[in-house]
């Protein structure tokens, strides 16, 4: 589907999606928080298991199984956060501009 100014039907249009870029941002922060703040509450857990290794074993587990977990998080945090995005972009904001006429308008529904 080619985008088309409703105003002067020109098809140089621009999609600014404002909404993704800071949900996708937002998401990947928050994501990245929760995943890492569920590793380390895992890591109390895996410090009991893990002394039976030593200290290094303790202390390597814990550090990849927050690193490991700030990943996944930030990772499926940005792609919630950009979907969401993406939908207020798409049917709220008003993020594309026409090249031509300057006119900024949204998708129909």
């Amino acid at each position: 589907m080619s985008l088309q100014c409703p105003c002067c039907y020109s098809k140089r249009i621009a999609s600014l999606r404002p909404a993704m870029k800071v949900g996708a941002a937002v998401g990947t922060v928050g994501g990245a928080a929760s995943g890492i703040s569920g590793a380390l509450a895992g890591s109390r857990i895996g410090s009991i298991v893990g002394a039976v290794a030593g200290p290094v074993g303790l202390t390597l587990g814990a550090l990849s199984g927050a690193v490991m977990g700030g990943l996944a998080g930030g990772i499926s945090g940005c792609a919630i956060g950009a979907q969401l995005g993406e939908r207020l972009d798409r049917h709220v904001l008003a993020n594309n501009l026409c090249i031509d006429c300057g006119h900024r308008f949204n998708l129909p529904v």
